[in-house]
């Protein structure tokens, strides 16, 4: 049988499965380690040890493979971890072009976990060990 080895991008066979499966408005999460993810929500585990693979490298990763119409990150990003906010906000402009007033929804992070992440298509989990690093991505179409 033959395989095809991807020549770049996203190569993780489960992270890219998911993708191709997102439909106009699915939701998933990108996330820290410590971010808790219900039982019930499809979970892919990047994580290796602490820090690898860090959260903005996934985060770029995914966003240049993807189109987003919007992006909710708890509010207690900016003030816990600016450095996250304002890689995400670069990020998010650099790859998607979001309109950040728009498009960049700020929500408490207990509504973060309840409304995004329980609802999420799946989670991405990754080594990252920075507070509220996660962000639910909701997925446009490219047209």
């Amino acid at each position: 049988m033959n395989k095809t080895l991807k020549k770049g991008g996203l190569i993780n066979p489960i992270l890219l499965y998911e993708i191709t499966q997102l439909g106009h408005k699915d939701v998933f999460v990108i996330a820290d380690a410590g971010l808790p993810i219900p039982v019930e929500v499809d979970r892919i585990d990047l994580a290796l040890v602490p820090g690898i693979p860090k959260f903005l490298d996934v985060l770029e990763a995914i966003l240049k493979e993807i189109v987003v119409e919007k992006a909710i990150i708890a509010e207690e990003t900016k003030r816990v971890s600016p450095h996250v906010y304002e890689s995400i906000v670069e990020l998010l402009e650099k790859y998607q072009s979001l309109d950040i007033e728009k498009q960049l929804v700020m929500v408490p992070h207990e509504e973060f976990k309840q409304k995004y992440v329980s609802n999420a298509r799946f989670v991405v989990r990754t080594g990252e060990f920075t507070p509220y690093a996660n962000i639910a991505l909701v997925s446009g179409v490219p047209f």
